[in-house]
């Protein structure tokens, strides 16, 4: 995927990828900076920031004139706070990018942050948090990435607590807003039938951020966990909601690619191991499945298991078993060349969008400080073997296992039991 870096005023970072084939246009604004950084004082401010961003700007006062401003053109503008990073983006008909342009740095730039919208959106936060709560399959996530990373904010909710966000103030949010919306923490990234000199002339003027860094000392790693765990949520549900892993690799770790194939393999579609042994075979559970997450230093693999209560236990065995198969025995060949394919597919299907290619580009430059070519990540899959797999099984899946449930039962004496906890 041809693209050319071009480094703003102030500090910030322009991707572009001309693709003169497509109709539409898709921009992206990335900023270093999420939920991580949080105390525990300021849970949820990111998030919140990213709500208010919507309500109003002084040149479009209110949350209805900045969406009939792209909506009104057929196009697409949303937001997202991640852990370590906040992106707004939009995606809009070629001839109309440099509106969708003007109405994402409006919004980024110029929100007036009014009282009446803080309170406003705080009730509406608090029952986004609510809602989770509510949720046995989101609830049982947040469990486990708490006990995953206890306190610290990786193990916090992105949207905070109920009481951090009841207690935040307007002073709070325009502080934090001000020290980390600045250009320095800023990649920009635009893919689709685009000029990029028109593109830059029209970006430029408008790059209306503070330049200088705020100087905040950098996020701390989480500590490093020596035993298993488990926390447990009683809950009166139909069906047992269960998420048990370990702590993996980073975004920046060589193995990563390797790392990702094994997850694949593990539990990543129809095919995987978990699909056809949990759900096929046994007929355990309906939903079964295994995910990763990586940040700057750390990350984990987490296997999810919808089962009924009364068979919780033997399906969390049987994951079990399969995570003790990949360390034992290493992957065969025609399994290892299906989980290729797989990734090789999906990062391919990936890249048809603009707002795929956009969203590849920022933050592979936000993230890494450099961009890989597809071409570069596919021969990078290519070269894994299975030694590679089982090595890297080795490693991260000798880490303890820490679990979440949530369900109607009156102890976790057997699930501490099946993890040796």
């Amino acid at each position: 995927m041809p693209h050319r870096l071009h480094h703003l005023p102030g500090g910030a970072t322009l991707v572009t990828s001309p693709m003169p084939e497509r109709l539409s246009a898709s921009l992206v604004l990335m900023f270093a900076g999420g939920s991580r950084l949080e105390d525990e004082r300021l849970a949820g401010v990111s998030h919140f920031i990213e709500h208010l961003y919507f309500k109003g700007t002084q040149r479009r006062p209110t949350s209805k004139e900045i969406a009939d401003a792209i909506e009104g053109i057929g196009g697409f503008i949303n937001a997202s706070t991640d852990k370590e990073l906040t992106a707004y983006w939009a995606r809009v008909p070629a001839e109309h990018l440099e509106l969708g342009l003007d109405v994402l740095l409006d919004v980024v730039s110029n929100s007036k942050l009014a009282p009446a919208d803080v309170e406003r959106e705080r009730t509406v936060i608090l029952e986004e948090l609510k809602m989770y709560q509510d949720q046995p399959q989101d609830l049982v996530q947040n469990l486990f990435e708490e006990i995953m990373w206890p306190d610290h904010p990786l193990g916090r909710d992105i949207a905070g607590t109920i009481r951090s966000v009841q207690s935040l103030t307007r002073d709070e949010i325009l502080e934090y807003a001000n020290a980390h919306y600045r250009l320095p923490y800023l990649v920009a990234g635009a893919a689709g039938s685009l000029d990029e000199e028109r593109l830059l002339k029209a970006l430029t003027p408008r790059l209306s951020l503070p330049s200088e860094l705020d100087g905040d000392s950098p996020a701390l790693s989480p500590a490093l966990l020596s035993a298993p765990g488990v926390l447990l949520r009683r809950r009166r549900t139909e069906q047992a909601h269960v998420c048990l892993g370990m702590r993996a690799i980073s975004y920046q770790h060589p193995d990563r690619y390797i790392f990702d194939l094994l997850n694949t393999i593990l539990g990543e579609g129809m095919s995987s191991r978990l699909f056809l042994n949990i759900r096929e075979r046994l007929g355990l559970a309906y939903d079964v499945h295994s995910f990763t997450q990586k940040h700057r230093d750390t990350g984990y693999l987490g296997v999810y298991l919808g089962v009924d209560p009364k068979q919780a236990l033997k399906a969390v065995e049987a994951a079990i078993v399969e995570l003790r198969m990949l360390r034992e025995l290493e992957v065969g060949e025609q399994e290892l060349e299906r989980a290729k394919e797989f990734t090789k597919g999906r990062l391919r299907l990936e890249m048809e969008t603009t707002n795929g290619v956009a969203f590849w580009l920022t933050y592979q430059q936000l993230a890494m400080g450099e961009i890989r070519t597809v071409e570069q990540e596919l021969v990078t899959v290519d070269a894994v073997t299975a030694a590679d797999i089982r090595r890297v099984a080795v490693d991260v899946l000798s880490n303890p296992i820490q679990m979440a449930v949530v369900g109607p039962f009156k102890t976790d004496a057997e699930f501490r039991s099946s993890i040796g906890a």
